[in-house]
């Protein structure tokens, strides 16, 4: 599903240099680092480059999803037509509470950085939000989940695993 939707998206950016390509589907929900590194790969860029921009794409939203997702999913709640869709995002967060909230900042940490499906960044902060984590520790969690995903990433985009062996 994932290498679909990179699919998707390498050609609607098609034109803008691959480096900006990567970053900006690195910044992506669903997709963040890991559809980056996967993009990286079928674009067939250098891998270390590649980490880091992938990687600080992936941190860059963090910041601004602690600080706004809260107010503007409350306000989005309030109309109409997005309430269902922000109670259904709230509500699929909520089911992957449990993970994050025993062991707060080791439980954020591990829910960012082992790269499964509904897990992330996005979502792992979005949870934090939830359970009102200090976020300044959210923040230090999510971004070493980050790079944790990132390496585990790395050795399955690239092939470091054969190699390696």
């Amino acid at each position: 599903m994932v290498e679909n939707l990179v699919n998707v998206f390498l050609d609607l950016f098609n034109g803008l240099d691959k480096n900006l390509i990567i970053f900006l589907i690195s910044c992506m929900p669903i997709l963040e680092l890991r559809g980056g590194l996967i993009a990286a790969t079928l674009l067939g860029l250098d891998p270390i480059s590649s980490f880091i921009i992938c990687f600080l794409g992936n941190i860059l939203p963090i910041p601004f999803i602690l600080k706004f997702i809260t107010p503007l999913f409350d306000k989005l709640k309030k109309t109409k037509r997005l309430n269902k869709i922000v109670t259904k995002l709230e509500a699929k967060a909520d089911s992957k509470r449990d993970k994050i909230e025993k062991s707060e900042f080791i439980g954020l940490l591990l829910f960012v950085g082992i790269p499964l499906p509904g897990t992330g960044a996005w979502t792992g902060n979005l949870i934090a939000c939830m359970i009102n984590m200090d976020k300044k520790k959210a923040f230090i969690a999510s971004t070493l989940g980050v790079l944790l995903a990132g390496i585990i990433m790395m050795i399955v985009s690239y092939g470091l695993i054969g190699s390696l062996i």
